[in-house]
């Protein structure tokens, strides 16, 4: 648990790694949230409904999407608050992304209605967030043993 004798740039006491992931991280959950949101109502609403065409996005995706953008949002607060729980939240949440777009990417049994078209760009944030929480210096933070 020791911090590296250099001292690294930092805001309000966090690594300014934390703050830039804290703010992605809200950004992600604030535009999960909202999607999955629009998604869920516009399809029981007539006037939206021709928006989305006939083969709207299944239940299931605007539902996973407003709980994925809800604790995205919760965990980038406790990682802010220099709370263990928001270190974990983001790992678990980085995994799940990495296991769902794999099996969507891979034409395997996942989520109904997740694209296929972000999925490697989610993979890849998500292994640079794992990689980035792992960090000798910033698990030391969040009191976990590095």
């Amino acid at each position: 648990m020791s911090i590296p004798s250099r001292e690294l740039p930092t805001y309000k006491g966090r690594y300014i790694g934390v703050v830039a992931l804290t703010i992605a991280q809200t950004l992600v959950g604030f535009v999960h949230l909202a999607f999955g949101l629009w998604l869920l109502f516009s399809t029981h609403i007539e006037l939206f409904a021709g928006l989305l065409g006939s083969s709207s996005v299944p239940d299931a995706y605007g539902i996973y999407t407003v709980v994925f953008g809800f604790l995205t949002l919760v965990f980038a607060g406790e990682l802010w608050g220099h709370k263990w729980v928001g270190w974990v939240g983001n790992v678990a949440i980085a995994l799940f992304v990495i296991m769902a777009d794999f099996l969507v990417l891979l034409n395997l049994p996942s989520i109904p209605g997740i694209p296929k078209f972000a999925g490697l760009g989610e993979i890849v944030y998500s292994i640079l967030v794992i990689i980035y929480l792992n960090q000798r210096h910033v698990k030391a933070r969040y009191e976990i043993s590095a």
